[in-house]
């Protein structure tokens, strides 16, 4: 259920990207967007996720500016 949360969330703060589920039970993504919409989507991931979720913890890694977005909307891969 985290990933339906999570596209909805997404596309409530504006932000493009996936997400996905992996074999050891932990999600994986990536997200692009403006700083601030990018920022609020992590602590979204880190604090909320879905109803379900049990969040043990976060990490974010390869942060960098882009000049373009390499999505046009936020999508669950499977």
């Amino acid at each position: 259920f985290l990933n339906q949360y999570t596209e909805e969330e997404a596309r409530k703060l504006g932000v493009v990207g996936w997400v996905k589920n992996t074999s050891k039970g932990t999600v994986t993504g990536q997200v692009q967007g403006p700083e601030d919409k990018v920022n609020a989507m992590k602590s979204w991931l880190s604090k909320v996720g879905s109803p379900s979720s049990r969040i043990d913890r976060t990490s974010f890694s390869n942060e960098k500016e882009i000049s373009k977005l390499d999505f046009s909307g936020f999508s669950t891969r499977y």
